[in-house]
């Protein structure tokens, strides 16, 4: 059940407040109750959306025992690639949500073409305090630094970041010159100045939209004045509760800021509730992090999602399936090993690669209509043929599994077809091999990997063109072919080819190992 009020106080803020220097009183305010309703990183996921409008009507039917101001907002990357419906529906969803306001997420700037025709339906506020856009981009004329939000006749101020990292994550990164992209830096002059700009105007309830990433948003919380409450996005973090020095920080004046963040792909919704004192610092906090599947899908927002993606189809039979894996980027997932064979099988190429970052659901036994599968993969990345070497391959797997050791585990592991390989506790890959179409296994040295052996390789276009600071893997002026399709069209070839159900399991192709010694 959702209880967005009955905060419970936090003895660590009280104890804060106690040190506070006196504040000069204009004249006597209440405490104020606030409910926040927020979601981040839903990178399009249509289904878990519904599942969210469920959960956002029982939030708004709740009747709190005080009066409590409620609001709702979004730390961005919501929408997701360059398919339009895909970011129609994303934009639908936040609409019928009631979202106050978003950040500017990376994917936000996804479809340059096209984004003006969506401007137009957007009934929230676009924030980004750190960037300066092109007055020829449609969204220059649709996001904003800041603005105050009114609910109950009390005044909170809001800010916007887009990543620091933009141009990194940005498959047409040309429309951006570095320049326009602050550094983390003047980012927080920049979140300072917006913060300072409220307080002038009387606000003294301030929350920042941040799609910095959470190592970012500490360091914006203990390096600014004014900001109570940050809502983040973009490194996935799944924060539950309050605990002092990890999302409870102090802020120059020794202030409590409040950080939370609910995971990634709308698996989570989170509920902060807050009470500030009346001289708008934070005195009382809880932080309710939901998870989604436990929400029906909201039959309305589901025939809307349907008018605009058409009625789905089944296109095959899942006999058994394993549940979602924990950590998205880094553990072996035999759903996306599936995916992956599918690849490679029904392109014909030597070996396929999949990043996990790509895959962004999982089977269930059952049915598999379009619409499950299509949220699999909303990014639409094309699939491409590249001719890599041995060398660029065991280069690209040796980055990708830093990502076990890396800052949120970005960019993630490569899923592959055709090899199999091992990590270690500290990221580095040891026994790899090319597995062909008929099992056989030859051993790659990887301390001296070929630079005359070549692979076809079934990719994305987006790896293919080296994003994610992956450069080895920048090839796609070489690409064999380019495809007009996803991985999801693999999927569904494979079914019309092979009506048998399919039994999805870990078939050991990567392993995690305690030392750098084979097992």
């Amino acid at each position: 059940m959702i209880t967005p009020v009955n905060s419970t106080s936090t003895n660590l803020i009280q104890r804060a407040l106690l040190t506070r220097p006196p504040q000069k009183k204009e004249k006597p305010k209440q405490p104020v109750r606030a409910s926040i309703f927020y979601i981040n990183d839903f990178h399009g996921k249509s289904i878990n959306l519904e599942r969210t409008m469920t959960a956002s009507n029982a939030f708004d039917n709740f009747k709190p025992s005080a009066p409590t101001d409620k609001l709702k907002f979004s730390s961005g990357d919501i929408q997701l690639g360059e398919v339009e419906n895909v970011n129609r529906v994303a934009v639908a969803g936040e609409n019928a949500l009631g979202i106050m306001a978003s950040a500017m997420g990376n994917h936000e700037y996804d479809m340059p073409k096209s984004i003006g025709k969506l401007i137009p339906d957007m009934k929230y506020n676009l924030l980004a305090c750190n960037i300066d856009i092109r007055p020829e981009y449609p969204l220059s004329k649709k996001v904003q630094k800041s603005y105050i939000q009114d609910v109950n006749g009390h005044r909170y101020g809001v800010i916007g970041t887009s990543p620091t990292d933009l141009i990194s994550r940005l498959k047409y990164s040309v429309l951006f010159d570095e320049n326009e992209i602050h550094n983390i830096d003047s980012t927080i002059k920049d979140i300072q100045a917006e913060a300072d700009k409220l307080k002038a105007q009387g606000v003294d309830k301030i929350i920042l939209l941040s799609h910095l990433g959470y190592g970012y948003d500490r360091k914006v919380a203990q390096k600014t004045d004014g900001i109570d409450v940050i809502l983040g996005g973009h490194s996935h973090n799944l924060i539950q509760g309050v605990k002092e020095g990890e999302n409870l920080l102090y802020n120059r004046s020794g202030e409590p800021v409040i950080i939370t963040q609910a995971g990634r792909d709308g698996k989570y919704f989170g509920i902060l509730n807050l009470v500030f004192n009346e001289n708008g610092v934070i005195t009382s906090v809880q932080n309710n992090v939901t998870s989604t599947r436990g929400f029906k899908r909201n039959a309305p927002l589901r025939y809307m999602f349907e008018k605009i993606l058409g009625k789905p189809k089944v296109v095959g039979v899942v006999k058994s399936a394993p549940p979602p894996i924990t950590n998205d980027l880094t553990d072996p997932n035999p759903h996306a090993q599936f995916i992956v064979d599918c690849m490679r099988r029904e392109l014909g190429a030597d070996i396929a690669l999949l990043s996990a970052a790509n895959v962004r659901g999982y089977f269930e036994s059952g049915n598999l209509d379009t619409r499950v599968l299509e949220d699999m993969s909303p990014f639409k990345n094309n699939l491409t043929i590249v001719p890599y070497t041995e060398k660029e391959i065991v280069e690209a797997l040796k980055a990708t599994a830093k990502s076990v050791i890396n800052l949120n585990n970005k960019p993630g592991i490569l899923h592959p077809s055709g090899l199999r390989y091992n990590i270690d506790q500290n990221g580095n890959i040891s026994d790899l091999y090319f597995v062909d179409k008929d099992g056989k296994e030859t051993k790659i040295d990887i301390d001296h990997p070929r630079e005359d052996k070549i692979y076809r390789t079934v990719i994305n276009d987006y790896y293919a063109m080296g994003k994610d600071n992956l450069k080895m893997l920048d090839k796609i002026d070489w690409a064999e072919k380019i495809f007009d399709f996803d991985f999801t069209n693999c999927v569904k070839k494979h079914f019309q080819h092979d009506k048998t159900p399919v039994e999805i399991k870990d078939d050991g192709r990567i392993k995690f190992i305690k030392t750098n010694s084979s097992n």
